[in-house]
C-alpha cells in the first residue's frame, strides 16, 4: 500500500502547472514535517535574459506549507494560503531547490493559538537556494489557521 505521504508527492508531480514548469517534488517526509523541491532550467521555464522565470520560482513556494499544515493539524482545523510575498534577490541559471520544514514546537503554537476557535494568521519563510546554498530567492506565506468548533 502506498503511505499518503509517497501518493501526495505523486499527485503533485503529475499536476500540469508543476510539471510545465519543471518543478519537482523530491520528497516528503512520512510525517509531513519537511518536503523538498527543486526546478531545473530548461527553455519552458526561463524569462527573457535567459534566468528562472519569476513566477516558476514563486509556483515553486505556493502550496506546501499549507498542505503541511492541513495534514499535521488534522481535520479539525481550516487551513488557507492566505497570502505570499516572494523577494527576487539573485538571478540563477542553476538547478533551485526549496525546503520547507515545519517543527513540532510550530504545530503545538499553532495549536494553541487556535485553541479557542480565534482566526490565527501564521506565517512561514522558505528560501529557494541554488546547488552551492546561494539565496536566490525568499518567500514568506501567511496562512490562515482557524480550529473548528
Amino acid at each position: 500500500m502506498i503511505s499518503p505521504a509517497t501518493y501526495l508527492k505523486l499527485l503533485i508531480n503529475c499536476y500540469p502547472p508543476y510539471w510545465a514548469t519543471g518543478i519537482v517534488v523530491k520528497e516528503i517526509a512520512q510525517d509531513f514535517t519537511r518536503i523538498r523541491v527543486e526546478m531545473g532550467m530548461h527553455w519552458y521555464n526561463r524569462n527573457y535574459v535567459k534566468t528562472h522565470f519569476g513566477g516558476s520560482l514563486y509556483a515553486m513556494t505556493d502550496p506546501f506549507y499549507m498542505l503541511m499544515l492541513i495534514k499535521l493539524l488534522g481535520k479539525e482545523y481550516t487551513v488557507w494560503d492566505k497570502s505570499a510575498k516572494i523577494e527576487f534577490l539573485k538571478a540563477s541559471k542553476d538547478r533551485v531547490f526549496a525546503n520547507f520544514v515545519i517543527s513540532p514546537q510550530q504545530v503545538a503554537e499553532i495549536k494553541a493559538l487556535a485553541e479557542d476557535g480565534r482566526r490565527v494568521l501564521y506565517d512561514l519563510g522558505v528560501d529557494v537556494v541554488d546547488k552551492t546554498g546561494v539565496m536566490i530567492a525568499k518567500g514568506i506565506k501567511t496562512l490562515y489557521i482557524k480550529k473548528k468548533i
